[in-house]
């Protein structure tokens, strides 16, 4: 059996790095494509191709796939621990965050590719790219801010050391 305090470390840091996923979603949902979108193509693809070498760090690879991970660990030790009715909105939030990589996987990385690889018409990679991007980005933005809310709830049943 896992220690409390192990199950109450692992979800809090799968409910940070959820947030912070989120946030970052988020954060482009609302002021960097709308931002960008101000711009004329040229400016438009060279930001993202920036923004998109920028982001291929070590540190945005262990949040986005350690956010996951953690939320898939604490599910098992809070299921492991006998409580099953936390482990479940665990499980939710698991499911829910795979669904924004599998978006990320499927879509966003996808075209990220594409437009680095792009030729010199800006106009045409722009429009191949932003429309499915930025509806890409949205469902990760409400997949990530729904495992954020799970995992909330997860918290707070462990919290009350809830075992039913």
């Amino acid at each position: 059996m896992t220690s409390t305090t192990t199950q109450s470390a692992t979800l809090v840091a799968a409910t940070v790095g959820t947030g912070l996923m989120a946030g970052l979603y988020f954060a482009f949902d609302i002021s960097v494509m709308p931002g960008l979108g101000r711009g004329d193509d040229h400016t438009y693809v060279t930001a993202m191709r920036n923004i998109n070498e920028a982001i291929d760090n070590g540190l945005f690879g262990l949040l986005f796939l350690g956010a996951f991970l953690a939320t898939g660990v604490a599910a098992a030790q809070q299921q492991r621990g006998g409580r099953p009715d936390t482990a479940r909105w665990g499980w939710l939030a698991f499911a829910l965050y795979g669904l924004s990589l599998l978006v990320s996987a499927v879509v966003n990385i996808p075209l990220n590719h594409q437009l680095a690889k792009a030729g010199a018409d800006a106009s045409a990679a722009r429009s191949r790219f932003g429309g499915r991007w930025t509806t890409g980005n949205v469902v990760r933005t409400v997949a990530c801010t729904a495992a954020l809310a799970a995992l909330g709830r997860a918290l707070t049943l462990h919290g009350r050391g809830s075992a039913a």
